[in-house]
């Protein structure tokens, strides 16, 4: 096996795990809006990934703090969009929509977003493979989603929680991109901790005025527990793994396996909560996860001459 095909396959693996620790996001955090504020969730949660961050990257984040003032510019824009920006909206949206219209617009139009951006911003190359690949992954996720009903999504209509999703779609979108980007003098440790900091900064005053604003947060356990869990594993390990997929794979192929999201959150809600699993949820799976395994074959089509 070449070093290329080993390369693929760890992006592969990254980015499953990634996946599978995110939608793990859907299941602990559906009951915390009565309890915190959106924005002082999201600052909560980048500023425990930061103080986790800071001791595995302080001595390479020195080192290479010359590289990072001089991209100050791009670590800027990656903080804005994939940490003040990208949860932060999905989580005030999750105070104006359904659970339905969060999970399926944002769980389909970030893999959109990215594609576009990733083929018109990077030249990434969009093969046979990857359309069809791309197309059964969308047709899963809408069948998932809709619950095999057309009468479903004919009545989809916007709302501004809905757009709020959008907001953040295209905000990871950015980030996704930017990712593939990176100056090879930061390392992805160093790059990580930058964002996170920077981040949870620009998140500062928004969490001062929710604070005064907003309603009273109710700390408990459980809301300690799912803040270190959004801390440490969708914060810290799931972009370690994300960034490395991206770097191995591409930003075009790993947001493919965005689409895994809900299909894992189904399975640890029937694991998790004893949900009931449908021929639906698995005609579904089928579908993403045989779109993700088109979408990382190489092939060519034919043409007729």
């Amino acid at each position: 096996m070449s070093v290329k095909q080993n390369d693929r396959y760890l992006g592969i693996g990254l980015a499953i795990l990634a996946t599978i620790i995110w939608s793990g996001n859907f299941v602990v955090a559906r009951g915390v809006s009565q309890h915190i504020g959106p924005v002082r969730l999201a600052f909560y949660r980048w500023l425990t990934a930061t103080v986790i961050m800071a001791p595995l990257a302080w001595k390479q984040f020195r080192a290479e703090s010359g590289y990072i003032l001089q991209y100050k510019k791009y670590v800027f824009w990656a903080a804005l969009t994939g940490v003040a920006l990208f949860n932060t909206c999905v989580y005030i949206a999750g105070h104006y929509t359904s659970a339905i219209n969060l999970a399926l617009i944002g769980t389909t139009s970030s893999p959109i977003f990215s594609t576009i951006m990733a083929v018109v911003f990077l030249k990434e190359r969009m093969t046979p493979a990857r359309i069809i690949g791309f197309a059964c992954c969308i047709a899963g996720v809408l069948l998932l989603l809709s619950n095999g009903r057309w009468e479903i999504l004919a009545s989809f209509r916007f709302s501004k929680g809905d757009l709020w999703v959008i907001a953040g779609a295209v905000a990871f979108a950015v980030y996704s991109v930017l990712v593939k980007k990176k100056p090879q003098q930061i390392s992805t440790i160093s790059f990580l901790f930058a964002v996170f900091l920077s981040g949870t900064v620009m998140l500062l005053p928004f969490f001062v005025w929710e604070s005064l604003a907003g309603q009273v947060t109710q700390w408990d356990a459980k809301l300690i527990g799912i803040i270190l869990y959004l801390g440490a594993g969708a914060s810290v390990i799931s972009f370690l793994c994300w960034n490395t997929a991206i770097q191995k794979l591409g930003a075009a192929t790993t947001v493919l396996f965005g689409n895994l999201i809900p299909v894992f959150s189904v399975w640890e809600a029937v694991l998790l909560l004893g949900e009931k699993v449908s021929t639906i949820h698995l005609v579904s799976g089928v579908l993403v996860i045989g779109g993700l395994i088109i979408a990382n074959t190489s092939f060519r089509l034919k043409t007729a001459t």
